[in-house]
């Protein structure tokens, strides 16, 4: 395939904009990128896609999410509103993710796969919990981004909050989901909760079955000041000291949010070269605090951005990291255009690199042709110098026309072509009532 007549923002370690340009794909990768004029006289016989004058980016990659989460979009929490982040997590989320079955599991990965489609993600590394349903529920999950055409990476969640058995089934889950995987857009991790539900017998288990296969974590990390208080009481240790005692920091881990972690905590995850998530959209939602990007950035930790879970629009989550530090810091200088380009491009690029061996989150030869063509017109000049501002005042996910993912695509001029949208929303529909009655027993019971 050659993409002609495109504005393309490549960027990759030496990021341009070539105005009518094409892009050269053979198979999953881009093997040539250069002026249309050039492009079409080297593969004269490529079947060609016309860009039409759109702006050409790489695929956004999402960090961190929960497709499971999906039915809580308009859920109504019984009782008074949760007062705070443990509150949040036992009013909402620990009861949500008992109340899905093979059916909601399915369905709100696909609704996910099709906002993802829709606005231009074609990385994602997600988090998923079910503990009415473990054994087999990443394969659920597993088929529906065979049908997408997405590039994801799973993990379950192992957690003691639902006991040992629990704990158990979500160890064999994620051993076996790793061990099973034949898709090269499916990859695996090693899902773990947060430190203030796993106790160190599961703990200590967890990091010995990941390292006999390799795998790294996937964990929540100081997203809230309860887990730094739970940990130094039950431990004496800050989080971050816990887990880089127990080996699970590490260059193959991701550590989603960190938003309280202190320098030293910095200091250690720098070390081990763990890597981390920042989620602003869901840090502010729950009222957490504003992670300390800028100090972690400084040490040499790879930061990248995730949604958390909410909608798969990364432009927005751009906009976000972009905003809430300067208000939090009262000062505009922070957070930069183009460190917010840092999170997002090269450095989630570096974070999807722990699940795939070629590049991703640039268009160049050799990269993987994950692509977006976006009816975004500038009416002010755009240049590599500055794209960041351009993106994040003007672009959004609602601009994306085309996604292409491993050089397959999976929507052409807003019409999804391996997902049926309009199907798919009417069966999440009716599902709905069903999760939402389940929610409603379990908080009946719980209160």
């Amino acid at each position: 395939m050659l993409i002609t007549h495109g504005r393309i923002a490549t960027f990759g370690p030496h990021p341009q904009v070539i105005d009518d340009g094409a892009i050269h794909v053979e198979d999953d990768r881009i093997t040539a990128i250069g002026p249309t004029a050039d492009l079409i006289a080297r593969y004269p016989e490529a079947e060609r896609l016309d860009a039409r004058g759109q702006l050409v980016l790489p695929g956004s990659i999402c960090a961190h999410t929960h497709f499971y989460g999906a039915f809580a979009r308009g859920l109504a929490i019984p009782g008074e509103p949760p007062r705070d982040f443990i509150e949040i997590l036992q009013k909402l989320w620990w009861r949500i993710d008992r109340a899905l079955d093979e059916e909601s599991i399915r369905l709100s990965a696909l609704v996910c796969l099709v906002d993802a489609i829709r606005s231009g993600t074609t990385t994602l590394i997600d988090h998923h919990a079910s503990p009415n349903l473990i054994d087999g529920s990443l394969d659920i999950i597993a088929e529906t981004v065979n049908q997408a055409g997405l590039r994801v990476c799973e993990c379950y969640e192992v957690t003691d909050r639902n006991g040992a058995a629990g704990a158990q089934a979500g160890i064999k889950e994620n051993i076996r989901f790793a061990r099973s995987i034949r898709s090269p857009l499916l990859a695996a991790s090693f899902g773990l909760h947060a430190s203030l539900t796993i106790g160190n017998e599961t703990l200590e288990q967890c990091v010995a079955e990941a390292r006999s296969i390799g795998l790294g974590f996937h964990i929540h990390v100081a997203e809230d000041a309860a887990d730094e208080v739970d940990s130094e009481r039950k431990y004496g240790q800050r989080v971050g000291e816990h887990l880089a005692e127990k080996g699970v920091l590490g260059e193959k881990t991701l550590s989603a949010h960190c938003v309280q972690i202190n320098p030293n905590e910095m200091d250690l995850l720098a070390k081990t070269r763990t890597k981390v998530s920042h989620q602003p959209r869901s840090n502010m939602n729950n009222a957490v605090g504003t992670a300390p990007v800028q100090p972690m950035l400084d040490r040499g930790i790879c930061v990248g951005l995730g949604n958390d879970g909410f909608s798969n629009n990364m432009y927005s989550e751009m906009k976000a990291a972009y905003l809430i530090h300067k208000s939090t810091a009262h000062d505009p200088r922070v957070m930069s255009g183009d460190t917010v380009m840092r999170l997002a491009y090269p450095n989630n690029a570096q974070i999807a690199a722990l699940f795939w061996p070629q590049p991703l989150g640039e268009i160049t030869p050799g990269a993987y042709a994950d692509i977006v063509l976006l009816d975004y017109q500038p009416y002010t000049p755009l240049t590599a110098g500055n794209l960041p501002w351009h993106i994040i005042f003007g672009v959004d996910g609602t601009h994306v026309a085309t996604t292409i993912v491993a050089g397959k695509v999976l929507m052409r001029d807003r019409v999804l072509l391996t997902l049926d949208e309009e199907r798919i929303a009417a069966q999440a529909l009716a599902a709905a009532p069903r999760v939402w009655q389940r929610f409603e027993e379990i908080s009946q019971r719980e209160s």
